[in-house]
């Protein structure tokens, strides 16, 4: 009989077909009555396909082996009783590494170069009229890497290439990598003209960037967020953002996407887009890829390709 696993949310259409092929798929975001579909298929769920699983789901799904989740970020899968539930948990990094250095990079000059603004200028006849004011480059400056992980020395290295100089911060330093490390944020963010993020959400992390960060960065200072929403303290963001506490932001995700703070929309020093990091088909492919890859391997009995618990 084929294995029945649990698919939480829409996933891309090459890896929903993969899965139909191999597995038995319930598709819980379709279920008219999602508790009467968990009840159903509890006794037979050995897996689950994509995140938010929260301790209550695992709870209800007594033969449940893995959650092979849908993206690098697991935030949304409570691994702690994963954990004590002796529920493997995969993810699926490495395979958008490039796609998320080269939106970071994207939105970095499109913020410094007012791109999106440069754009309405033209369209709207104002270009007849004068001239759009002189901005920045990124060459010469600093860029200060909040999580220099995989994603973060991909970034670093297409910076570099800007020919910027590039420090970070994180939980310790990595005595391989040549960049200067700071342990303390705020002093890193004082140093620094950019301010990047690319750190994972969870509660170790929330709300890091706090005001002490931002005023640190300051008035010249220019901030882009492409890890999580959670990351930033977002009302104080705003309201410096306003009063030109720092000098701009480029924000890929926000705190509670995807809603976006009203306020941000009338501001012309902030470059906004709906999470699109790993938008891309190469990247998505892929990251289906190793969703099912990861399933595979574990009911064959194989070591699991990007295991988190």
């Amino acid at each position: 009989m084929s294995i029945e696993i649990l698919q939480t949310h829409k996933l891309l259409d090459t890896c929903e077909k993969a899965l139909a092929e191999r597995f038995t798929v319930h598709k819980l975001h379709e279920a008219a009555d999602k508790a009467e579909l968990i009840a159903r298929v509890a006794p037979t769920v050995r897996a689950i396909a994509g995140g938010a699983v929260d301790d209550a789901l695992m709870a209800k799904l007594p033969k449940l082996e893995i959650i092979a989740n849908f993206g690098v970020g697991y935030d949304s899968i409570d691994t702690n009783a994963a954990r004590a539930r002796n529920i493997r948990v995969t993810n699926t990094p490495n395979v958008l590494n490039d796609a998320m250095a080269e939106i970071t990079i994207g939105l970095m000059i499109a913020l410094a170069r007012r791109l999106p603004q440069t754009d309405q200028f033209v369209r709207q006849g104002k270009w007849l009229k004068g001239n759009f004011p002189l901005l920045s480059e990124l060459n010469g400056k600093t860029v200060g890497i909040l999580g220099l992980g995989r994603i973060g020395k991909e970034v670093a290295a297409r910076a570099q290439a800007m020919k910027m100089r590039v420090v970070y911060h994180g939980r310790k330093r990595q005595p391989d990598e040549p960049h200067i490390y700071y342990d303390n944020l705020v002093d890193m963010a004082r140093d620094a003209d950019w301010l990047v993020l690319i750190a994972p959400g969870g509660k170790a992390t929330e709300k890091i960037v706090n005001r002490e960060v931002l005023t640190a960065l300051g008035p010249q200072g220019f901030l882009v967020n492409v890890g999580r929403g959670t990351l930033v303290d977002e009302p104080v963001l705003v309201e410096m953002l306003q009063s030109g506490g720092i000098a701009g932001a480029a924000l890929d995700v926000f705190e509670k996407e995807p809603q976006v703070p009203e306020a941000l929309f009338a501001l012309d020093n902030v470059v906004l887009s709906p999470h699109q990091g790993s938008a891309t088909h190469q990247t998505r492919n892929k990251m289906g890829a190793l969703v099912v890859a990861n399933l595979d391997a574990h009911f064959a009995g194989e070591p699991l390709l990007s295991a988190v618990v």
